[in-house]
């Protein structure tokens, strides 16, 4: 076999191999069509799931947030009435109370109406929406205000207070976003009253006023800036989501006859629209930044700071504007930690720029603490020995009082009769006798012969008068011979 031939496929093995490419060419191809439909489907499917165009009823929208827009008479009490609502349940730190004032506001007309007349370069609507919604706003803080002057709060502020104050990232995201929620229901034919519900629970428009009142009654005019600010990012935020789905949704826009009229309402509106997106912008900046120093400050403390088990950290307090963060400690912190804290801090982007200021006692470090309670254990146990001690010594001197007591009835008993006996039997039959003592006593009349004699001292009841003492004297004398088996007692009264 030649060298040229030694390689070569014969044609049957030719024809073999170009079927086969053939075929994986074709389930290549079907792969792909095959993929293509699953992709067809899905966004099919996601298009059916997520578009809400088919199903707008333009008309009946716009007609029906004209009509939330208007503010007298009946609705002018119903804001009054879930006003003082929500002050009674801020007042009372009442969280059910709050959401059911949140439900009978009528403050989402308004605000719906301004975003919705942007949209739709509807300046009379534009006009009505600004100027009843400024109506409610003064109705509300006025009502608010003269709630909180008769019925202070007695210099306590509630949590429900408290939470309407300082706004944050998530106040933002829950204004657009219930917006949008609102509006979609809106739009919807049939409108969906449980999401309205739900928006104007999530929302919280009326609270925010209610503390701002409760600021103008007391002069805190920081909870007054706080829960304006947040009012009012509520109040820009919902018209927004507005402004925006009315715009997806395509919702004609009002025609005027006159096209230089037509022009000059349409710059007037995109005028508002960016003056209106000026401040949220700037709030949501502001707010989204001073989130990320707070996570970070909080991720700090509990990562770097708290997880050191040796060092009582008590509390901290950042100061974002001067890019501060004291921490405080009970104790004595050692150089090498504020050294490893300033170092881990540059690893948390928001706040590496920060200072560090600890603050701790050099005269209560925790390892002076833990020997002060060891040496003050230590002394407890030594007093519980002495104490035990002494209680062993009591016992020992009442069993050696009780047996001297013992040995002296013995010594002084007289034809096996104890004083102990004596006495008691003493006190049972003569009743008035308050006291008995008895001793023998030796005595001499001429200074040669010495006699024996039995001595009973006694004391009677204040009661008794003498003639009847001496009669019972009488008969104590013979009552002690008989017992005593003696002949001679003299009794004495002490």
């Amino acid at each position: 076999m030649s060298e040229e031939n030694k390689f070569n496929f014969s044609e049957e093995e030719q024809k073999q191999q170009v079927n086969k490419d053939k075929v994986v060419e074709e389930k290549k191809e079907a792969v792909k069509q095959d993929a293509k439909g699953l992709f067809a489907s899905i966004s099919h499917f996601l298009h059916e799931l997520l578009d809400f165009r088919d199903d707008t009823d333009r008309d009946a929208t716009i007609l029906a947030i004209k009509d939330d827009v208007s503010f007298k008479g009946a609705t002018a009490w119903i804001l009054v009435c879930s006003i003082m609502v929500a002050s009674v349940g801020l007042n009372a730190d009442s969280t059910a109370v709050v959401i059911g004032a949140m439900l009978i506001s009528p403050l989402m007309g308004p605000i719906l109406g301004i975003g919705m007349s942007i949209a739709l370069n509807d300046i009379d609507t534009l006009k009505k929406s600004l100027i009843n919604l400024a109506t409610m706003i003064v109705l509300s803080l006025l009502t608010a205000f003269l709630f909180f002057r008769f019925f202070p709060l007695g210099g306590k502020e509630t949590s429900e207070l408290l939470g309407r104050v300082a706004p944050d990232l998530r106040d933002v995201l829950i204004a657009f976003f219930g917006g949008l929620a609102l509006i979609i229901a809106r739009t919807k034919k049939g409108t969906i009253a449980s999401v309205i519900f739900g928006v104007a629970i999530a929302t919280a428009l009326m609270p925010p006023l209610c503390t701002a009142g409760y600021g103008l009654a007391n002069g805190n005019w920081s909870y007054f800036g706080g829960a304006m600010n947040l009012f009012t990012i509520n109040t820009i935020f919902i018209a927004l989501a507005t402004f925006i789905v009315l715009k997806v949704l395509r919702f004609p826009m009002l025609k005027y006859a006159n096209s230089a009229k037509r022009r000059r309402i349409a710059r007037f509106a995109g005028l508002v629209a960016i003056l209106v997106m000026i401040y949220p912008t700037i709030t949501f900046i502001q707010v989204f930044k001073k989130s990320g120093l707070v996570n970070d400050y909080e991720n700090f403390v509990e990562n770097e700071v708290k997880s050191n088990r040796e060092l009582w950290f008590q509390n901290g307090t950042p100061n974002y504007d001067e890019k501060k963060i004291t921490l405080y400690f009970n104790g004595e912190v050692p150089d090498a930690s504020i050294a490893d804290w300033n170092n881990e801090i540059k690893g948390y982007d928001k706040i590496k720029d920060f200072e560090l200021i600890i603050s701790g006692n050099k005269n209560r470090s925790f390892d002076k603490i833990s020997d002060a309670y060891d040496r003050a254990i230590s002394e407890l146990d030594k007093k519980d020995l002495i104490i035990s001690g002494l209680q062993k010594q009591v016992s020992e001197l009442q069993e050696t009082i009780s047996g001297l007591n013992q040995q002296l009835e013995i010594q002084n008993e007289f034809d096996d009769i104890a004083f102990s006996s004596l006495a008691k039997d003493a006190k049972i039959r003569f009743n008035d006798l308050e006291y008995l003592g008895y001793a023998r006593m030796l005595e001499s009349k001429d200074f040669i012969k010495i006699d024996t004699i039995d001595i009973a001292n006694v004391v009677w009841k204040n009661t008794l008068n003498d003639s009847l003492i001496a009669i019972k004297e009488k008969e104590l004398i013979l009552w002690l011979k008989q017992q005593i088996k003696t002949d001679s007692v003299v009794v004495r009264r002490n």
